[in-house]
């Protein structure tokens, strides 16, 4: 089980490794000096997105202000797109998606979608020091393998109202979720 941590607030997944790494500073921002890859189950990423909400109002996705406020209040997830990171951290012009757990995802997330945690802090700060010393191939060498992931036809329709997903197209959503 994960820590009680994951009970109070929002626990937040960020399936971009760069992005992560932008959030705690390569694993050197106080509070933040521990990095984990944490591994879910496809079954439970996807819950999660069905379930989701955007954190923010989207004009044309939902009725009203008030609207959002209910569905944002009642939903156990929310959804937030950030700019992706490039490997000094910089934005990039695409996002990626960060996944906010409360509640009820926030249990399923450490009791029931948990497959694997690792500790990859030592990569981080490997990656980081190549960075810094300039070694930019080496440093995307080690990054980890983040394909697009296949987002199943409508899984997303509620959390984009701009771009929206058909048949067989993946959108830059990264993840490492196990089937």
């Amino acid at each position: 089980m994960l820590p009680k941590v994951c009970e109070r607030g929002l626990t937040w997944i960020k399936p971009s490794f760069l992005w992560m790494m932008y959030r705690c500073g390569w694993g050197a921002k106080e509070g933040q000096e521990v990095v984990l890859a944490v591994e879910i189950t496809r079954e439970g990423f996807e819950w999660a997105l069905e379930h989701a909400c955007l954190s923010r109002y989207e004009r044309g996705l939902h009725a009203d202000r008030a609207a959002w406020r209910r569905e944002l209040k009642r939903a156990p997830a929310r959804v937030q797109w950030d700019p992706e990171r490039d490997v000094h951290l910089r934005p990039l012009a695409h996002r990626s998606l960060q996944l906010g757990l409360a509640g009820e995802a926030a249990r399923r997330y450490a009791d029931e979608w948990t497959v694997s945690v690792t500790d990859t802090t030592a990569l981080a700060h490997e990656i980081h020091g190549l960075v810094r010393d300039g070694d930019l191939e080496a440093a995307r060498r080690l990054l980890p393998h983040e394909p697009p992931y296949p987002v199943p036809e409508g899984l997303l329709e509620h959390l984009r109202p701009c771009v929206r997903s058909s048949a067989g197209t993946s959108v830059m959503v990264r993840s490492r979720v196990v089937s």
